[in-house]
């Protein structure tokens, strides 16, 4: 039994007795499927943490223990007592290092601990920023050691994270093991999130009502963004990264499909450094140059401010005790770990004297990994070679306590095992001062005995169950003003998340028609009809040359599985159909908020048909052709799930213009590499026949013609055919509904330029003679018509996307909407 577990009695906590009397009446096979549950849950949400240097890359999934950590109603309003106390004198510190710097002057901190660290940002000296506190949000990670006591072992306060998380985790829980909340009074996480609403719209510049905020992320890259992502939905803030937002006269605005937009408040997830090239890292490709001047200016606020990282300090850590009497009259209601800075002479003995039973840490963190060393891992030679770095530079370390961090039960493989635990917890300023959530991220140890415990070392989380009746206070929901315009009036789409979207509709229609295409190939083949005109289409339709059109074409004209196997999943070939997916994939994850919970099963689903590794033999070409039929499915059931999803609003506008405009294209590149050479009947009948196929329009075909097939119905139903969804007639008039659609960027009826081209390529349809087309000439084995046709139809449609590119999504608007 985990001592922790059991009071003084010897018996089981209370609340732990009601937990597992719930968990054991589901049994253990039942707990195993519930478990295989939640972590299909999690995936399919697209649920991810990245692990540095894990191979599982970006899209590592998520891990949630189902066995919850449970804070009784004991212990929880001491623990609330003094993170509310910790956050308020961490504020009072940010506010006076970047203001009076009474600490330093009066000798309570040391000038070299502040000004030594990375996060203390001279730039940032005597901003004053709106509201009563600077300190925004504020998360600390708690342990408790085996005497029950509650220490602090980190302050995080430059972009703390976790918290969409912690809901993830809840809402996980809730849905999967509703049964394991029974008996106990689970507190809710709403009310720090209707806080967290409220204090943001608290620091907006001048008390505008109605402020736009924007959450900041770095990308999707990072290896939070699904956070980032997942609060921008929950919160109803628009998700940007620092290319979408520009500085003009100390404002900042976001550029949008329309114009720019005030931003009146930044929730950042980019750190300090990198958040203005202008001012602080000047190669930085994360920022906004100028925003500093904006802040200073006082017309964009930000949480939490730039610089606040100089608190996650762990050289402070000593001197709060002290902090706390100057400015509070106060002892810490919650101590922190005993930690000695290396800066002062007696302080470096001891941890000297004392290394192999300390932990060590660097007072600046590593941004990649863990900061932390326990010296009790380190070998003679490896303590020695840290106490030389030590000695070398003694105020850049820290040594602190190793509390004895005490262990809660997890589900490891089926059984329950002790793991050591850290409770993260979450502040954000109100009116009324802080609101902590009730409730939290929890992480354990990977393995069993581990001291240091993080998400990049491999921890796994839990969900932090607050055990208390709910209080009569509750914070208040804020409640907007009816002046705000209703959505889709004058909300405009970021650029960033535009091109995205109008590249995932591109890429939607680029791996669909690959997809198409090569099943069609592998079909004729499979059936023994390798036609070398048709293997050579495919390369120049997929563009993966050398293929079968260029240099050792004979050998894999004799082999050709080989070329078709790298054609389906070599992603590093340029063209392949792994490689478009995965183009497809990072467009989608760059506008995740966008997609329903269903669509991202559909992803997942994908993503497993490409891991397989097929051998080349007869069984393996069923099992290719097997993955295509499924890959295909797949595609459009995402098709037919954004469309039943997304609004037709301009979201929708981008995804299907962009899908559009690659059906065009391909459609003209299809009938180009198969279509317009002259060739024998049955190779011609062949090529006619690999076109109607890998466009789903056989049935079509037989349907309205009712004879056999001919280059002339194939390019009047192919090209022509209003009614048929993948004629390139259809195509058009679907752009131009869609470019007339795209918002006015400056004023006036003038014609855009990519009107004038969709409708110089409507026209040049119409105006084209059909029987032309099919009539070969005899001189050039080709059909010289057809193939001028195509070409200029190419020309035209292919620069509709650079028209809008430049439009909408790189350009330097001119035109402002200030909300």
């Amino acid at each position: 039994m985990i001592p922790e577990l059991l009071g003084e009695n010897g018996r089981l906590h209370p609340h732990w007795e009601t937990f597992f009397q719930s968990y054991s009446q589901l049994g253990d096979e039942e707990i195993a499927l519930r478990n295989e549950d939640m972590m299909r849950l999690l995936t399919e949400n697209g649920v991810t943490y990245n692990i540095y240097g894990d191979p599982s890359g970006l899209n590592r999934p998520w891990n949630l223990d189902i066995i919850p950590f449970l804070i009784s109603k004991h212990e929880w309003p001491a623990i609330e007592s003094g993170l509310l106390q910790r956050a308020e004198l961490l504020n009072l510190i940010l506010k006076d290092i970047y203001g009076e710097r009474r600490l330093i002057r009066n000798g309570i901190l040391p000038a070299e601990l502040i000004y030594n660290h990375a996060g203390f940002l001279r730039q940032c000296a005597g901003i004053h920023l709106p509201g009563k506190h600077h300190l925004i949000m504020y998360s600390a990670d708690l342990a408790r050691s085996r005497d029950g006591r509650i220490w602090v072992v980190n302050d995080r306060t430059q972009a703390p994270s976790g918290s969409g998380y912690a809901l993830e985790n809840r809402t996980a829980m809730t849905r999967v093991l509703p049964e394991l909340f029974n008996g106990l009074e689970v507190r809710h996480l709403s009310p720090y999130f209707n806080a967290l609403r409220n204090g943001l719209h608290e620091i907006a510049p001048h008390q505008r009502l109605n402020p736009r905020i924007v959450i900041l992320t770095p990308g999707s890259s990072n290896e939070t963004y699904f956070e980032h992502s997942y609060l921008s939905s929950y919160l109803g803030f628009t998700l940007v990264q620092g290319n979408d937002l520009v500085v003009k006269d100390s404002h900042v605005w976001l550029k949008t499909m329309g114009g720019l937009e005030r931003v009146d408040v930044i929730l950042r997830r980019v750190d300090d450094i990198y958040c203005d090239p202008l001012e602080l890292k000047e190669d930085s490709q994360l920022g906004i140059p100028g925003l500093l001047q904006a802040v200073r200016s006082g017309h964009v606020s930000i949480a939490n401010p730039i610089g606040s990282s100089v608190l996650e300090n762990p050289g402070l850590m000593p001197f709060l005790q002290s902090i706390a009497r100057w400015f509070l009259s106060e002892d810490l209601r919650i101590p922190t770990i005993a930690s000695w800075w290396c800066g002062q002479p007696k302080e470096l003995d001891y941890v000297l004297a004392h290394l192999p039973t300390l932990v060590i840490k660097k007072i600046n963190r590593n941004p990649t990994g863990t900061s932390s060393v326990d010296g009790a891992s380190l070998s003679h030679r490896e303590l020695s070679e840290w106490k030389q770095r030590i000695r070398s530079n003694p105020s850049l370390y820290v040594g602190q306590e190793k509390v004895d961090i005490s262990s809660t039960p997890s589900l490891i493989d089926g059984k329950i095992e002790s793991r050591k635990v850290l409770f993260r917890s979450f502040l954000v300023s109100n009116k009324e001062g802080y609101v902590a959530m009730t409730g939290g991220l929890c992480r354990t140890s990977s393995k069993e005995g581990n001291f240091i415990i993080s998400n990049q070392s491999g921890g796994i989380s839990k969900d932090a169950w607050i055990l208390s009746p709910e209080p009569g206070r509750v914070v208040n929901v804020l409640k907007e003003t009816t002046e705000r315009p209703v959505a889709g009036d004058n909300d405009m789409l970021p650029s960033h998340a535009a091109e995205n979207l109008f590249w995932t509709g591109r890429y939607t229609e680029r791996v669909l028609g690959n997809a198409r295409f090569l099943r069609t190939v592998m079909q004729f083949v499979v059936e023994g009809r390798t036609e070398r005109s048709l293997l050579t289409a495919l390369t120049k339709y997929s563009y993966t040359y050398p293929g079968f059109a260029g240099e050792g074409s004979e050998d894999r004209f004799a082999h050709p599985w080989v070329e078709l196997k790298e054609v389906l999943l070599n992603e590093k070939r340029t063209g392949s159909l792994k490689y478009n997916f995965l183009q497809f994939n990072r467009a989608i994850h760059e506008v995740r908020e966008h997609w329903s919970t269903d669509t991202w099963r559909v992803l997942r689903v994908m993503e497993e048909e490409f891991r397989q590794n097929i051998p080349l033999t007869h069984q393996g070409h069923i099992r290719m052709l097997h993955t295509l039929d499924n890959l295909i499915t797949f595609v459009v059931a995402f098709i037919g799930l954004t469309r039943e999803s997304i609004s037709r609003e301009q979201e929708w506008i981008l995804l299907d213009l962009g899908r559009k405009i690659e059906q065009s294209l391909l459609l003209i590149t299809m009938l180009r590499v198969t279509l317009t050479g002259r060739y024998s009947d049955q190779v011609e009948y062949n090529l006619q026949q690999s076109v109607l196929m890998s466009h789903e329009s056989l049935v079509n075909y037989r349907y309205k013609y009712r004879m056999p097939i001919n280059n002339e119905l194939v390019l009047d139903l192919m090209l022509f055919d209003p009614n048929n969804p993948r004629s390139l007639t259809y195509q058009v008039d679907r752009l131009k509904t869609y470019l007339h659609l795209l918002p006015r960027v400056h004023a006036g009826h003038v014609q855009t330029e990519y009107e004038r081209l969709i409708l110089e390529a409507d026209t040049l349809l119409q105006q084209t003679d059909r029987r032309e087309l099919a009539q070969a000439d005899e001189n050039l084995y080709e059909y010289r018509k057809l193939d001028d046709l195509l070409s200029r139809m190419y020309t035209l449609l292919s620069a509709i996307p650079d028209v809008i590119s430049k439009t909408y999504f790189k350009h330097e608007l001119t035109s402002i909407i200030d909300k």
